[in-house]
């Protein structure tokens, strides 16, 4: 059975459960899961690894509703999960209601340290309880949840390299089912936009990589074979590449998954990514220790943030859409000389007001050298809005901006949810990339004209292909012209059909 069918399976499950209340309860279920099977897999790895190695789930202690600390058991996935005969029913309902969620909720990390390895299971086990602290367990059937655990069991194993390999695919698979579960506004990358991104802005060891926004954790994800395949050579090379990667995400679910998805990418602990709002933070608090080189992201568009959260901007950038804070946020924490890939919509291109203002501060602070326009349906079948990716380098203003207009592959009208955007499309951009010419898909306007249209950026292609229309007038006569042809005709016609009656009578 593959791990696609078998997630659906488990879903299947989880709708015989009266606790389990639509896809968005299903889905938050089963990451919670998966989790802690794919730690303790990664755990086992690690054990075989160090012989130092301390598991988090072992040995910790919990602060009860109570306010005392409690001893729990051991809490990892081998001991109370694995075994297909292991506790069912209430027992094991109970155990995950009454020991297991709230030791990881409550988990105690211990005090700070000066032995490296203390620390180290100190960050692991606050990683653990952030992870946890906005999950939930919904199943009431005891019976029910063993079937799941022992499908998990029996067909996920993160340590087997082909199945780590098709864990990208299942991944996929749950967010879909995310999205479709009604989490408006949030549009996670498709694949070939997150690969395209990653691959111009060129991240680099050493350099910190940052998603303000990072949701599931895709842009991350794809920064990290980025380096690693290219520069990686040595454990000291990969002990720096893991330290430089941070992200932030606001929804308990998507960080959940975050997370998961940086331990299926061989991040051993992600402690760089925080369950937090990146907006809620006052813009004048950032200082040099929070900018990083490079920033890939794909921030929330057509939301609007809760109140209160504009009030930490300077009065000209206070809006509530959340695309703009983010623009603004970012031009903040990029480093001089550090380089950046947005997704943004159309409307951030052509908007006025705050919208102008904050472009304003970008082609100032930063050189916005390339545009890259996607055609529509990108994000099919999840929305319509048409998207660009911004490319910028922090430390120098605009002078010139590169348009390119990715079009559709030969014999494409739009995109699918079975045929979406694939990565090879990109080629041809790539290969204009460092050579840059006017093309039918590429154009370039200079700040003066940006300036000139009050900091509106929806340029339209000029060497389109164009499609004339000749004068209404010529038209209507050429239609008259036709029309009394067709009528003449069929005058002949009437007048044959009734020849030919006559002179059969």
């Amino acid at each position: 059975m593959s791990l696609s069918t078998t997630i659906k399976s488990i879903q299947d499950i989880m709708r015989k459960d009266v606790g389990v209340d639509g896809d968005a309860q299903r889905i938050g279920q089963l990451v919670w899961i998966l989790f802690l099977k794919i730690w303790d897999d990664r755990e086992q790895e690690l054990e075989l690894l160090d012989d130092g190695y301390n598991s988090p789930l072992v040995g910790l202690r919990w602060t009860n509703a109570e306010g005392k600390l409690q001893q729990a058991p051991d809490l990892r996935w081998r001991t109370w999960a694995a075994d297909p005969e292991g506790a069912t029913g209430d027992k094991l309902l109970l155990f995950v209601n009454d020991v297991l969620f709230p030791a990881l909720k409550g988990m105690d990390p211990g005090p700070r340290s000066d032995d490296p390895a203390v620390e180290a299971l100190r960050g692991r086990r606050a990683l653990v309880r952030s992870v946890f602290e906005d999950a939930y367990q919904y199943m009431k059937s005891g019976t029910l949840l063993r079937q799941v655990l022992n499908k998990i069991q029996e067909s996920v194993d993160f340590n087997d390299s082909k199945a780590r390999h098709t864990f990208g695919d299942i991944y996929e698979q749950v967010l879909k089912d995310l999205q479709g579960a009604g989490n408006a506004g949030e549009y996670y990358t498709p694949r070939a936009v997150t690969q395209f991104a990653v691959d111009m802005v060129n991240p680099k060891l050493g350099e910190l990589i940052l998603d303000p926004a990072c949701g599931t954790g895709g842009f991350l994800a794809c920064a990290i074979e980025h380096v690693r395949k290219r520069e990686v050579k040595t454990p000291e090379h990969e002990a720096r590449l893991q330290a430089a990667v941070r992200g932030v995400e606001k929804k308990p679910l998507p960080h959940l998954l975050a997370v998961t998805n940086m331990i299926v990418h061989g991040i051993d602990v992600p402690s760089g990514l925080r369950h937090a709002n990146t907006l809620a933070r006052p813009l004048r608090e950032v200082t040099q220790k929070d900018r990083v080189d490079v920033i890939l992201t794909n921030p929330p568009f057509g939301g609007m943030e809760e109140d209160g959260v504009e009030d930490n901007f300077p009065p000209d950038f206070r809006t509530r859409e959340t695309a703009d804070l983010f623009l603004v946020l970012i031009v903040e924490l990029l480093k001089d000389g550090g380089r950046a890939a947005v997704v943004l919509p159309d409307g951030t291109l052509f908007g006025e007001g705050v919208k102008t203002r904050v472009k304003e501060r970008l082609l100032g602070a930063c050189d916005l050298h390339t545009i890259v326009r996607m055609p529509k349906g990108v994000f099919a079948p999840y929305t319509s809005i048409q998207t660009n990716v911004l490319f910028f380098t922090k430390g120098r203003p605009t002078k010139e901006i590169w348009f390119y207009e990715h079009p559709y592959p030969p014999g494409v009208k739009s995109y699918s949810k079975t045929k979406p955007m694939r990565v090879e499309e990109f080629d041809a951009e790539k290969a204009w990339w460092t050579e840059r010419k006017e093309t039918p898909q590429a154009w370039r306007v200079p700040i003066e004209d940006v300036r000139a249209r009050g900091y509106n950026l929806d340029f339209k292609n000029p060497n389109a292909p164009e499609h004339t229309h000749e004068d209404p007038d010529v038209l209507l006569a050429r239609y008259r012209q036709a029309s009394a042809a067709a009528a003449a005709l069929r005058e002949q016609l009437r007048q044959a059909l009734a020849a030919a009656l006559e002179g059969r009578e």
